[in-house]
């Protein structure tokens, strides 16, 4: 079995731990204040975006909620310490994540239905309940190692919603590329993100020399 160095699970790393999940945090704050807040004040750049926004709030409201209940439960599901004083809480926090997860993806490619941006959001979305749902049966089946690797794998997912938007700034983004390609962007953040993960989690193997 691969071990398993994700700064979240890794035991002796608590510096590298609060490191990464600061930089995730500092990252998280930055869309929302040249994303979200610019988009509730009606930015020029956005004012399009925005105006579909408004027509979509229907799917736009609970995929919002449950996309931020993930990213916000992920965090406390990595905690070692959390995990071992409160094991009923991370339970029930789990199954918040995967209801979360699944109401997210689904409500994502119905947001997407009928526009470009429908191939990259779907492979988004995809990619997201794979990894959630292998998280959950290797939970169920008692395999933890394997159960915080794929929940690594669903998290990096997770947090694509937020580091893709990070090029919400880059006015070419916005109007260049188009929806297509935009959309398929999305679907790269999210292979990137599960080729880092996975990077990490192989990453003693990969640097050492069997003798």
């Amino acid at each position: 079995m691969a071990s398993f160095t994700l700064p979240a699970v890794g035991a002796g790393r608590s510096g590298f731990k609060i490191a990464i999940w600061t930089l995730l945090g500092l990252i998280t704050l930055f869309v929302i204040i040249t994303s979200e807040v610019l988009l509730a004040v009606d930015y020029p750049m956005y004012h399009a975006y925005r105006l579909q926004v408004i027509a979509d709030r229907h799917l736009l409201i609970p995929h919002t909620i449950c996309g931020s209940a993930a990213l916000l439960a992920g965090p406390l599901q990595f905690s070692s310490r959390l995990r071992r004083r409160h094991l009923q809480f991370h339970r029930l926090l789990g199954r918040v994540y995967v209801f979360s997860v699944f109401v997210g993806a689904f409500t994502g490619i119905a947001l997407a239905a009928g526009r470009p941006g429908l191939p990259g959001t779907s492979l988004q979305a995809t990619a997201w309940i794979v990894c959630t749902t292998a998280a959950l049966i290797t939970a169920r089946n008692r395999q933890i190692e394997r159960h915080r690797q794929w929940m690594a794998r669903s998290y990096a997912v997770t947090f694509t919603f937020v580091s893709s938007r990070v090029l919400n700034l880059w006015p070419v983004y916005w109007s260049h590329l188009g929806d297509a390609l935009a959309g398929l962007g999305v679907a790269a953040f999210a292979l990137v993100s599960l080729l880092v993960v996975d990077l990490a989690i192989d990453w003693h193997e990969l640097t050492t020399r069997r003798s």
